[in-house]
């Protein structure tokens, strides 16, 4: 379950968040009125950077701890919605049995007794089916939760850093191991929840 909230929670990273470069020239072209202190030319520098979402996501304290939310919010969904269904399935069981050995005093309320139960079912039913939704928003909110703290963490990261992209590392087939900037990124992101908590 871990595991899936968390592919999950990278996939909608990569999705959302995905940077792509599109083509650049090798060559640094000079801009008019812009020179250096001895007269060169400035040029942009393209500086890149990634991140590993996927250890962000399993490392990130906020993250955990939102993970940590769902998972108690599910096993409670899951005890109320089984203790339904295991009281329903007696019921069930004990009506079949009553119905065999002619318990019932008329057959009208044989047919009340089954309509109730037949009721109960789809209230049951729509239980599990509301609780599966509940449960298929909290995630989504979780998600874009998380993403907005690393996006946000991110651009201000990135005021002093000035990388031209910062891409996910979900992307990069090859990428100097320089450019990774996902333990940096964890430390600052761990510090910054850590302080938030305090507040």
């Amino acid at each position: 379950m871990k595991n899936t909230s968390i592919v999950l929670f990278a996939v909608l990273f990569l999705s959302v968040a995905g940077l792509y470069i599109l083509h650049f020239s090798g060559s640094k072209s000079h801009v008019p009125g812009k020179s250096g202190v001895n007269g060169e030319s400035e040029s942009s520098e393209l500086r890149i950077a990634y991140i590993k979402v996927d250890s962000l996501a399993v490392n990130y304290d906020f993250a955990q701890e939102m993970h940590d939310g769902f998972v108690k919010q599910q096993e409670a969904f899951t005890k109320e919605y089984g203790e339904k269904r295991t009281r329903f399935e007696s019921q069930a069981a004990a009506f079949q049995e009553k119905v065999q050995r002619g318990g019932f005093l008329s057959q009208d309320r044989a047919m009340q007794e089954r309509d109730r139960l037949m009721g109960e079912e789809q209230q049951i039913t729509k239980l599990d089916q509301e609780l599966s939704t509940k449960l298929a928003q909290i995630q989504t909110d979780n998600n874009k939760q998380l993403l907005d703290s690393i996006m946000g963490y991110l651009k201000v990261y990135n005021k002093d850093k000035k990388y031209s992209y910062i891409l996910n590392a979900g992307e990069v087939l090859i990428g100097d191991e320089a450019s990774n900037i996902t333990k940096e990124v964890l430390v600052g992101l761990n510090a910054r929840y850590s302080k938030a908590k305090l507040k």
